[in-house]
């Protein structure tokens, strides 16, 4: 064995690439024949060449305020197809039980009637949004882009963590990395059939224009951003690029009379759907935070009035809530007739009798999250924990029993990643991205893959300094498509959306209060 792999061995979860010592599984055999020969300094060349191009393109990521370069793995991460038809399905099994979920609790609330979720969940939530009650739309589809973050347990099983469909973040990197890994590993490609993932700009915007308001026939699109300040700035310019719509601000937008247009060098133009980036509380500074200056002020009660669609709706979040997650099992059983296809990870609701005094003398050994929290803010990992920091969260725990669940602590599984000149194995989750146009749900193929970068490490996110890497999902011989180089050009961001009579807020207060909520706004299921 090459001087790579001399000295890998295997940890605590479930290996990816290796069954056993040495013996890579048969998903990993051609990435396993690439690298394998590969002395350590070569790799180490081709991994700078990766970090190099994304430095160049700007992707970044915001990591406590300073601009870094996203860290892309250079070894993928690799499904077989069989393995991916069962994530596919399971997917987009619990999207459609969501979507029955958010048309019923904005709407009759049958589900609430019939004791399926309790009232009281829903009336504690903090992103239940009473201003979205009613909000009926178009072609009935709420979530229209939807992140569900998986991980894979100890027998190598695929679990659902947590539902994203408010505003998910990450596929501009999943675009961007596919782009770069056909660079550096070439030789694998050639030799390997993968599913592409180039196609998902076009799948969003047909889904967007089918969003359309009733009568619509040929409808003008726009992505709403924060700003140029945002954490995720580069993914809303290159999505919107891709799309060939317009990015624009809360400025560049004007509601009169519940029709919502833009401002161009041609005059006011009408909007009919809103691919927004921007979070419920600063959407609409009528309805949410009056103190919003990058919202559009009545953009609720134009999709009230059915003139224009947001997507994601607005009040999703209620969807998102990590205590709402431990009954979508029992909601795709109400809704769907079905049996969940994707399980659960095992999680302890703590504001039902009897179970806090259960769960509080075990933390060391659960995982606790706020049901509100993103970005893997105010996870605690009792095996991590200090004996303060489990003080800490028992004392908090025990003064909001709603507003926390703790779970098994899963070793998540493990893909072979350079660290230094060694390969190592380390923790990953998986986002797979859904597009839902109405008709069908859409699920990329690979996703997002994470990974924590730290030795033990166990929260992902990039928000909490994690790195990603390229999801490769092996065609089947019934696929009909395969991978193909990307023709598409790498984009950069521009500075500025090409809206020239948009109106400059200048350096003055305004322009520093919009400053500071591109920034404090943060997406919901943000990587």
């Amino acid at each position: 064995m090459a001087d790579l792999f001399e000295d890998y061995r295997l940890g605590p979860g479930w290996d990816e690439m290796f069954g056993d010592p040495g013996m890579p599984r048969e998903t990993y055999e051609a990435l396993y024949a690439t690298l394998q020969p590969l002395s350590s300094a070569e790799l180490g060349v081709r991994a700078e060449v990766l970090a190099r191009a994304f430095l160049d393109q700007g992707i970044t990521f915001a990591l406590k305020g300073v601009e870094r370069p996203f860290p892309l793995d250079i070894v993928p991460r690799v499904i077989a197809a069989a393995e991916w038809r069962t994530v596919e399905a399971g997917v987009a099994q619990r999207i459609r039980a969501l979507e029955a979920f958010l048309a019923d609790v904005y709407g009759a609330g049958q589900v609430l009637a019939d004791g399926v979720v309790p009232r009281r969940l829903i009336a504690t939530s903090a992103n239940f949004l009473r201003q979205a009650h009613g909000i009926n739309p178009a072609n009935g589809v709420r979530v229209h882009v939807a992140g569900v973050d998986l991980i894979r347990d100890e027998q190598g099983t695929f679990r659902v963590l947590e539902d994203n469909v408010r505003i998910p973040s990450g596929v501009s990197y999943v675009m961007e990395n596919r782009r770069a890994m056909a660079q550096v590993l070439p030789e694998v490609f050639a030799s390997t059939r993968i599913l592409p993932v180039e196609s998902y700009p076009s799948m969003l915007l047909r889904a967007l224009r089918a969003a359309a308001p009733v009568g619509v026939a040929d409808p003008t699109v726009v992505v709403l951003t924060p700003g140029v300040h945002n954490s995720a700035y580069f993914e809303h310019a290159l999505i919107a690029r891709e799309m060939g719509v317009e990015l624009v601000e809360g400025r560049d937008l004007v509601c009169v009379g519940n029709e919502v247009a833009m401002r161009t060098t041609a005059g006011e133009q009408r909007v009919d759907v809103i691919y927004r980036r921007i979070d419920d509380d600063f959407l609409d500074p009528v309805q949410f935070r009056a103190d919003s200056v990058i919202g559009v002020a009545g953009l609720l009660n134009a999709a009230r009035a059915g003139r224009v669609t947001i997507a994601n709706a607005v009040g999703n979040g209620v969807a998102d809530d990590k205590l709402l997650y431990t009954y979508v099992p029992d909601l795709v059983r109400y809704y769907l007739n079905e049996e969940p296809l994707l399980p659960n990870v095992e999680t302890y609701r703590l504001d039902e009798p009897g179970v806090l005094d259960e769960v509080l003398p075990r933390l060391s050994e659960l995982v606790v999250k706020p049901v509100d929290g993103a970005g893997g803010a105010g996870i605690v990992i009792g095996s991590q924990a200090t004996d303060a920091e489990l003080a800490a969260v028992r004392a908090t725990v025990c003064a909001n029993p709603r507003g926390w669940i703790a779970q098994r602590e899963v070793k998540l599984s493990m893909v072979p990643t350079l660290v230094g000149n060694r390969l190592r194995p380390r923790h990953v989750d998986l986002r797979p991205f859904a597009v839902n146009d109405g008709e069908k749900i859409w699920v990329l193929p690979g996703g997002l893959t994470r990974v924590a970068l730290p030795e033990g490490a166990l929260v992902v996110n990039s928000s909490q300094g994690g790195g990603s890497k390229d999801t490769w999902v092996l065609a089947s011989p019934d696929d009909t498509m395969a991978y193909e180089e990307p023709h598409l050009p790498s984009y950069t961001p521009p500075v500025e959306h090409d809206l020239p009579n948009s109106p400059d807020p200048g350096p003055g207060a305004g322009a520093i209060a919009s400053q500071q909520q591109q920034q404090q706004q943060q997406e919901a299921g943000q990587c």
